[in-house]
C-alpha cells in the first residue's frame, strides 16, 4: 500500500513540475514572444471587448468570460508598437498573477515548448521601452524566442487601476 501513496505522491510533484521550463510562444508584429504556461489560464479567440473610459491606451477595456469580468490590455500597444486590426488569427491570452485574471492580445498564439534555464540568456541592456518586462532571451533551435516577465508586464504604478477592475 506504501507504494502506491508514494506513486500517488510523486505523480502529484510530477505534476507541478510539468510547467517548469513550458513557455506559451506567440506572435506579435512578426517576433516570437514566450510567456511562463504557468500563468496561463486559457486561451480564447477575439470577441466583443467593452471599453472602459479614462484608461491608458493599451487597455482595451473588459470582456465578460463565463460571468467574470476580465480586464483585457493590447500586447501591441503596451510595447509602443503600431495597432492593427484583429482577425481571425487574433488571440486573447488569459493569464492569473498575483490574483488577478487579465487578457492578452496578441496577433497569434503559436505554440508551448520547452526552454530550459540553461537555453535563456539574460535580456539586452534597454535605455528603456518594452526592456523592462523582458525575462530572457530563449533559445529555441535556431531561433530566439523573446521571454516576458508577466508580473512586470501587468504590474507597474499606471497599473494599478486595471488591476482593481479584475
Amino acid at each position: 500500500m506504501s507504494d502506491l501513496q508514494d506513486q500517488g505522491l510523486e505523480g502529484r510533484l510530477g505534476e507541478e513540475d510539468t510547467q517548469k521550463d513550458k513557455y506559451l510562444t506567440f506572435h506579435l508584429a512578426g517576433e516570437d514572444y514566450g510567456i511562463e504556461i504557468r500563468h496561463v489560464t486559457e486561451i480564447i479567440g477575439i470577441q466583443k471587448i467593452t471599453e472602459v473610459p479614462d484608461m491608458p491606451q493599451y487597455v482595451k477595456g473588459v470582456i465578460n468570460l463565463r460571468g467574470k469580468v476580465i480586464p483585457v490590455m493590447d500586447v501591441r500597444l503596451r510595447f509602443h508598437m503600431s495597432e492593427r486590426d484583429y482577425d481571425d488569427r487574433t488571440c486573447i491570452i488569459v493569464v492569473y498573477v498575483n490574483g488577478t485574471s487579465v487578457g492578452l492580445v496578441v496577433d497569434e498564439v503559436s505554440e508551448v515548448v520547452d526552454i530550459p534555464s540553461a537555453n535563456i540568456e539574460p535580456p539586452p541592456a534597454s535605455g528603456g521601452g518594452g526592456g523592462q518586462y523582458i525575462q530572457g532571451m530563449g533559445k529555441v533551435g535556431d531561433k530566439v524566442k523573446i521571454l516576458l516577465e508577466v508580473e512586470k508586464l501587468l504590474f507597474t504604478d499606471e497599473m494599478a487601476q486595471f488591476a482593481d477592475m479584475g
